[in-house]
């Protein structure tokens, strides 16, 4: 502890009262977060009672990495770093019984969701519009994560919200046959039952004797609630959060959870951390000032002591054709010049859309780059699809892979019939497949149900007897025709050329299985043991994330948060992009400015705003205004480079470093 700075020092040794850190961008929060449950494990709290919550799983094995090196084995046996949704998914796998759950819960994905609901609507007398799937997704979603229940729902709905309120007590009643839950009750559903039954909440709060919180400023309020109930009346607390980044209001974050401390817990005491170890005090000057536009219930200003550094520069371009060549020709140059590698350089955007023209000028100038946060090729729904008949097919009481694919395509099976199929089942204490076959169905369901469901078992059955005998990936090409998949596909796709796609990753993955089977011992090449090894692949693709090499960086902002870069282009610095339109439509603006702040303070050395005058929107050229946010940094501090002639001796410079650059693609 010896290099903290004093009031990290305070906030590490501060135990016997609730603490909020406000801790700054670049200001060490992790390092402060650590240290602390080294020093409560140094102060006599047995690891097994402390708990770290995150919001992402890279966090949370960052933060594991940094306490294995500052305790023992034994010190740290016990500790629980996670997600929130983690933690929420392991209190509900142990207290499912009084929850009324068996005890394999399925978890539905956003995808499984959407199937949920568009059969509910499809098999549904009440007068829904299948369009608006999404949008009832979406506001259910925000429901649960403002505490809101199903009832409650109703109870509180306007017309507008009156068929998503309605869909919302369908959709829940749904998963709890089915025995499952989605991503959203794995906060909601511990926070219920904390609250009704205070002996299952004072084990948990036994359990759990201290409790850190990482990224505060990102609760929402359900989260909030499930810290204050594990917290307890004493407030057992360090959360550690910055309301000047808080940028998932869309997803239910609420900043104002910081404030509400104070209120809730009157000897909250609040440390701050305002020195920054990241950016030159120049980057911080100009990121403190826009913040300052937005109103705040903590004040706190960030300073470094890493010199006042260059001017940060803005770059004018008379479209998006010609911002995206120059920025990369800087890129080109820049680092000819300082001899650096293109890890140190990231474009930073708003939406992924803006990535496209880049990727093209890196790639013709032989480039390397990195997209974060792109989608997995494992997040598309055609290879789920597969998976999910693969996963069921190698064993057959996986329920989710059941209701993934039990009417994908359509096999005229509807909400009811699984529904009353899924309370079977959990009275029995079996899975859905094998609750199909059993007699007793034969009295809730009527007969054309149970045929349907029969074939469907049969089907299954016979193609896992083939797989054994014959050639696993003949079988595979054979089953992909017997649901006539393709014409699934073509029939459910928005243009053929999306169907094409979606068919030829469907055979992409095939063939990768297949050349994964190839190099396995025979032994291994089982398809219940390649299934286990795909269900790895999201863990490896976070790796790959995490290893990103010797590659320029390009996402958007969100994805930015907590990431920091020696040099960063920030583009479309423009009104309608940044602020994003539906955010000036909707009076959000403060959020606008934080995700812009965030992305200032993710420099290190230097930072470039770049905007258009004209940009290709929805196929026609249209006029853009530069960002009202370029006109709130400080003057003085701004170098806006395309407003004056190039010097001749610069120029000359950048041509030397663009031949040299193509000397070396030759060479």
């Amino acid at each position: 502890m010896a290099k903290l700075n004093p009031q990290q020092l305070a906030a590490v040794k501060t135990i016997d009262r609730p603490l909020l850190v406000l801790a700054g961008a670049g200001s060490g929060k992790t390092r402060v977060i650590t240290e602390k449950i080294a020093y409560l494990v140094q102060q006599g709290l047995p690891a097994r009672h402390i708990a770290a919550l995150t919001f992402t799983n890279k966090a949370a094995r960052e933060m594991k990495e940094r306490v294995a090196r500052l305790l023992s084995d034994s010190q740290s046996r016990g500790l629980r770093v996670s997600t929130f949704h983690s933690l929420g998914l392991d209190i509900l796998r142990k207290e499912h019984k009084t929850l009324g759950y068996k005890s394999a819960i399925t978890l539905f994905d956003e995808q499984d969701k959407l199937s949920l609901l568009r059969n509910l609507i499809g098999h549904s007398p009440k007068d829904y519009d299948i369009d608006a799937v999404e949008n009832y997704n979406w506001q259910i979603g925000q429901w649960k994560n403002a505490f809101v229940t199903p009832e409650q729902s109703l109870a509180t709905a306007s017309a507008d919200t009156l068929p998503a309120a309605r869909l919302y007590n369908d959709f829940n009643r749904s998963l709890k046959a089915y025995n499952a839950v989605d991503f959203d009750d794995l906060i909601l559903l511990p926070v219920l039952l904390f609250q009704q039954d205070a002996k299952t909440l004072e084990k948990w709060q036994n359990r759990i004797r201290y409790l850190l919180v990482d990224e505060y400023q990102d609760t929402n309020t359900t989260q909030y609630q499930l810290v204050r109930l594990l917290a307890g009346n004493l407030g057992r607390f360090t959360v550690v959060g910055d309301d000047d980044q808080s940028i998932y209001a869309w997803r239910g974050a609420q900043p104002e959870n910081l404030a509400q401390l104070q209120k809730d817990y009157s000897r909250l005491q609040v440390i701050k951390l305002e020195q920054n170890y990241r950016s030159t005090g120049r980057i911080l000057k100009v990121a403190n000032h826009l913040i300052a536009n937005n109103p705040h219930a903590f004040e706190k200003k960030l300073w470094s002591s890493l010199g006042f550094g260059e001017p940060l520069r803005v770059l004018s371009h008379k479209n998006d054709i010609a911002e995206a060549k120059q920025i990369v020709s800087e890129i080109i140059h820049h680092k000819f010049r300082h001899g650096n590698q293109y890890s140190d350089y990231a474009i930073l955007y708003r939406g992924n859309h803006q990535s496209r023209l880049f990727e093209r000028g890196l790639r013709e100038n032989n480039v390397p780059y990195f997209i974060s946060g792109s989608t997995s090729f494992f997040a598309y729904a055609e290879i789920k699809d597969i998976l999910a008949y693969l996963r069921l097919i190698a064993n057959p009481d996986d329920d989710a892979a059941f209701l993934r694919i039990i009417n994908t395509p359509r096999r005229e099976i509807g909400p009811n019939t699984l529904e009353k199929l899924g309370d079977y089942a959990n009275e029995r204490h079996i899975s859905l497949f094998a609750a199909c076959t059993e007699f007793g169905l034969q009295q809730r369901l009527p007969e054309k149900a149970l045929q349907r469901l029969h074939k469907f078992c049969q089907w299954i059955g016979e193609t896992a007897e083939r797989i054994e005998r014959e050639d696993t990936f003949a079988v595979i090409h054979d089953m992909i025709k017997q649901i006539n998949y393709e014409q699934w596909l073509q029939e459910n796709s928005k243009t053929p050329a999306a169907a094409e796609r979606k068919i030829g990753n469907v055979y992409e993955l095939i063939e990768w299985l297949q050349r994964m089977a190839e190099k396995e011992p025979d032994e291994d090449r089982s398809l219940a043991d390649i299934i286990g090894k795909i269900m790895l692949m999201d863990i490896l693709e976070r790796n790959q994330e995490q290893e990103a090499g010797d590659q320029v960086s390009l996402m958007t902002l969100h994805a930015s948060k907590g990431l920091e870069f020696p040099h960063v282009f920030l583009i479309g610095m423009e009104e309608n992009l940044l602020p994003h339109q539906n955010s000036i439509e909707t009076d959000n603006i403060e959020e606008e400015r934080r995700l812009a702040y965030v992305g200032i303070t993710r420099a290190q050395q230097s930072c470039t705003f770049s905007y258009c005058t004209h940009r290709k929107r929805y196929g026609e050229m249209s006029e853009c205004e530069p960002s009202r946010f370029l006109s709130e940094l400080p003057e003085e501090d701004l170098e806006w480079a395309n407003k004056k002639q190039l010097d001749p001796e610069v120029a000359k410079e950048r041509g030397k470093a663009s031949l040299a650059h193509l000397k070396n693609m030759l060479a």
